[in-house]
């Protein structure tokens, strides 16, 4: 993993290159072990040694009559540990040149084509690969790599900047457009090293993050005129003509909904899946350095577990989880079940209430947006023990829920699209054999997957008091509401919401950001885009069926996982006591920060209202915790990345805290 920048301009103007290296210096984290520039001026690319900032051959370029333009890299070595792998890096003569961030898993295979189609390499890396794939396939090379990306390639012959994110959007893109140029990041940190970038609240954004939880789930970022490109997205920048036009974003990927599962010979869907998944976790722990695994508990991490640890032979796998000593949010007894089974060396961290709020604002220093629970803390100490472990390399189990349709809100949408059918009773009655739930809750699930979301947000806000805490004006909904990609499948739209819009994206920044705190690759084995066309090609039935979810990938790991683990119904995660936490030891802190003059200013939120929820939560008459978490968590990011972002960065206390 890594960290890219870059400024390009429109017009003939010189670059700044004390503000590349500032933006390029304050991602160390995602790189620490190379950093590099590259400046494209007149007809020749000029690399910038570190240690120099300016001299004759600068000045050259700078006095040039054309756009100067200039990457800057950070890099996290992963594969090729040789100065071999330095960025940014050039074709052989110099006409193409890469700033990337991210691992191609298939780069051995696609070195070997390449290599027959006459090209030749320098280095035993994945970089090299995109380079050369771009030389032979153009735009359409992302659709021959299998990994994660975000990257920026300069084409000196065309004048063509092309920047492309992956599939799914596991690595970030961040950019920020006006008239004069594109800068662009990693990290949005980094482009709030240009104090011509102004830090302005997107409160449209804000009020979708405290009406329904939701991050990630546009292009728009927490900050007005900061966009990042989405998953499946690139765009071209055409410098070759006089002007310049302003890049829109082209999606190259998406799951295509004609696509259904053909039946070959005696092969079931679960053996077909177990086939993909096991050669996705085959690319993923291809590393020249540690390499670990996330293990929850849950089934999706311990199915990771367990097949990896097939896969490594007489390598022994390292494991990492979070715990409590509250039964209620301890996993210990599955992780036990897979580490017995597997051999594995198991690590565990217990996550400290008192200390969320002394490492906050470095958390959200790293975050850069406010975050939906105190589960992403969860996570950061997870990370913070691998790295501890010497670990470099994690693989997790992000993204299963939303393709697989574990998540049990889904189970309204599966029975809708059943209930004119014979087999609407049974699912009814599976769910609440295998489940336990009540018939009041599986018809409320079903209410809310038959009537358009537009209906139930006018009606809470007319007949309900929920959200009247909220003082901002209510956003544009279109770009909250799901889709009909596959048509009249409830379940299918759903999954596909959660996945491109909702859910995944948001989950995805949480680990990139936390995993790259701690300069860790995190690998994400489920969202490998095979395993992905797969799950929305074959029925329903094989994610849910009567009561069982994420069927198909129980029964493929039938003999593979502890039974205990495989058989459970119920799911966590690395979740967080915060409910309780929120009553007891943290109460006093809430208070503290909810009813303090700054946020009293904002204006965003009719205070009697929250007084009144936050003594709901703590009397223990509802549980509110998930809401008041967004408020305290927004009032601090502003305090952070709004008033004080300077000051914050100068006061962000050590990561390893």
């Amino acid at each position: 993993m890594c960290g890219i920048t870059g400024i390009f301009h429109f017009e003939n103007d010189p670059l700044n290159l004390t503000l590349l290296r500032r933006m390029t210096a304050v991602l160390t984290h995602r790189g620490p072990d190379d950093e590099g520039y590259v400046l494209f001026g007149g007809h020749s690319p000029h690399l910038v040694p570190v240690e120099i900032s300016n001299g004759e051959e600068l000045e050259r370029i700078q006095g040039s009559d054309s756009p100067v333009h200039g990457l800057g890299h950070r890099r996290l070595s992963i594969i090729d540990l040789s100065p071999a792998g330095h960025q940014p890096m050039a074709n052989e003569d110099g006409s193409v040149w890469l700033a990337y961030n991210g691992e191609v898993y298939n780069y051995l295979e696609l070195r070997r084509e390449l290599q027959g189609q006459g090209h030749s390499f320098h280095s035993r890396t994945d970089t090299e690969v995109v380079v050369h794939g771009y030389e032979e396939w153009g735009t359409d090379c992302l659709n021959h790599f299998n990994g994660m990306w975000a990257f920026a390639l300069w084409d000196n012959r065309k004048k063509v900047l092309f920047c492309a994110r992956d599939r799914f959007g596991i690595k970030p893109f961040y950019y920020h457009l006006d008239d004069k140029r594109m800068v662009f990041a990693s990290e949005i940190k980094s482009l709030l090293q240009d104090p011509s970038i102004t830090r302005i609240p997107n409160e449209a954004l804000i009020h979708d993050y405290l009406r329904y939880g939701y991050v990630d789930h546009t292009d728009e970022t927490f900050f007005d005129g900061i966009h990042q490109l989405r998953g499946g997205h690139y765009l071209v920048v055409d410098f070759s003509g006089r002007k310049v036009k302003k890049p829109v974003p082209i999606r190259y990927w998406d799951i295509d909904p004609s696509s259904k599962h053909q039946t070959s010979g005696a092969r079931t869907p679960a053996r077909e899946f177990l086939e993909l998944f096991e050669d996705s976790i085959r690319l993923r722990l291809r590393s020249d350095v540690p390499l670990g695994t996330c293990l929850s508990g849950g089934l999706d991490s311990s199915s990771i577990v367990c097949l990896a640890s097939r896969l490594m032979n007489r390598h022994m796998q390292r494991t990492f989880s979070s715990c409590f000593e509250d039964e209620d949010y301890d996993e210990r007894r599955y992780i036990r079940e897979v580490l017995s089974m597997t051999k594995a060396d198991g690590s565990l961290i217990f996550p400290d209430p008192q200390s969320l709020f002394q490492e906050i604002q470095n958390l959200l220093w790293f975050q850069e947006e406010p975050f939906y629970s105190t589960s992403v803390y969860a996570q950061w100490n997870v990370f913070r023990l691998a790295e501890a472990k010497g670990v470099k390399v994690v693989l997790d189990g992000q993204g299963a829920d939303e393709i697989l349709g574990g998540y049990h809100s889904a189970l309204g949408y599966h029975l809708s699209d059943k209930i004119l059918s014979k087999d609407f009773y049974p699912e009814v009655k599976g769910i609440r054999r295998e489940l336990g739930y009540s018939y009041k809750w599986i018809a409320k699930s079903l209410f809310i997957s038959l009537v358009p979301f537009r209906w139930i947000e006018w009606a809470r806000r007319l007949l309900f008091s929920r959200y009247r805490e909220i003082n901002l004006k209510g956003g544009d909904l279109s770009r909250i509401l799901p889709c009909k990609k596959f048509g009249t499948d409830h379940f299918q739209n759903f999954l596909y919401h959660m996945v491109m819009a909702i859910s995944l994206p948001a989950l995805l920044h949480y680990e990139d950001r936390n995993s790259m705190a701690f300069s860790i690759e995190s690998r994400v084995p489920f969202l490998d885009h095979r395993v992905v066309e797969f799950l929305f090609s074959v029925p329903s039935e094989w994610k849910t069926h009567r009561g069982v979810t994420k069927r198909i990938l129980r029964e493929s790991m039938d003999g593979v996982l502890p039974e205990k683990v495989r058989s459970r119904p119920d799911k966590l995660g690395f979740v967080t006591p915060e409910a309780v936490w929120f009553r007891t030891v943290l109460k006093g802190k809430i208070e503290e920060i909810l009813e303090s003059e700054s946020l009293k200013d904002r204006g965003y939120f009719n205070l009697p209202d929250v007084r009144k929820k936050l003594d709901d939560h703590c009397s223990g008459r509802k549980n509110m915790s998930d809401t008041i978490w967004r408020w305290v968590n927004l009032e601090l990011w502003l305090r952070s990345f709004i008033d004080d972002f300077e000051g914050a960065h100068e006061k962000s206390p050590d990561r390893h805290l």
